[in-house]
């Protein structure tokens, strides 16, 4: 194959694509059949089944039983602010993030205590097995799952204090940094790496969206002086939000 050829699926699979995109092809219409693809191209059935299956892996089409194949809806992104951590906010950067964009945003949390998996021990400088309090959580805006978040606060840090539990006691739901400032703990940095993979089904299952879709995954954690207090994942789906950050300039 000469260099920078694409294989014949692929460029089929491309065509098509460009279709959905400028609208030739709008949502809710039918796929050209496999019969159909083959004469338009002058392809064979096993590259016009492939071409298929590429814009059903990237979420542009998908089938329904009995009936054929369907250009799906295109969300249009909606934005999910970051901005770090606001000191002296009294609540959670997704509380101050949704309420700044005018949003109204709920979440349901889940916490329990565990031993550290290797990862979790190494992203918060501790040793694998120590205990660990890992929260899970689902955002919602408008009833809809926007956002997954699984947390890891080392229980050296905040065990047997009234902010081990981040959803409960006194400062339930404030946030890292005002949580770890009550117990005489400075937060004075946290870092960020965002990363793409394709969602697991559990994932997908509660933030919808077809299997084998990409999500972002942001990775966060906080620190205090030097020491990791706070360590999460956070999973978004990249076909419908896109992540803006807001940083200040020093």
């Amino acid at each position: 194959m000469p260099f920078g050829e694409q294989p014949a699926y692929l460029r089929v699979a491309s065509d098509l694509r460009e279709k959905i995109v400028n609208g030739a092809l709008p949502p809710h219409t039918r796929l050209p059949s496999q019969a159909r693809i083959r004469e338009e191209y002058g392809v064979s059935d096993t590259v016009a089944l492939e071409a298929r299956k590429v814009l059903m892996a990237e979420g542009l089409v998908e089938g329904r039983s009995g009936s054929g194949t369907y250009v799906r809806p295109r969300p249009v992104p909606r934005r999910i602010a970051r901005s770090g951590y606001r000191p002296g906010a009294g609540a959670s950067p997704f509380r101050q993030e949704q309420t700044a964009d005018g949003a109204h945003g709920t979440w349901e949390s889940r916490s329990e205590q565990e031993g550290a998996s290797a990862e979790t021990a190494e992203r918060l400088g501790i040793e694998p097995g120590d205990r660990v309090m890992r929260t899970r959580y689902v955002f919602r805006e408008a009833g809809e799952a926007i956002m997954l978040s699984t947390s890891w606060e080392p229980l050296a840090v905040t065990g047997r204090t009234p902010v081990m539990l981040p959803e409960e006691g006194p400062l339930g739901g404030c946030g890292v940094v005002d949580r770890m400032a009550a117990i005489g703990v400075v937060v004075d940095n946290v870092a960020e790496e965002v990363g793409a993979r394709p969602g697991l089904a559990e994932e997908l299952l509660t933030l919808g969206g077809v299997p084998g879709h990409a999500v972002m995954v942001i990775g966060r954690t906080y620190y205090a002086s030097g020491l990791a207090v706070e360590t999460a994942d956070v999973v978004v789906p990249a076909d419908r939000y896109r992540i803006a950050y807001h940083l200040p300039v020093k």
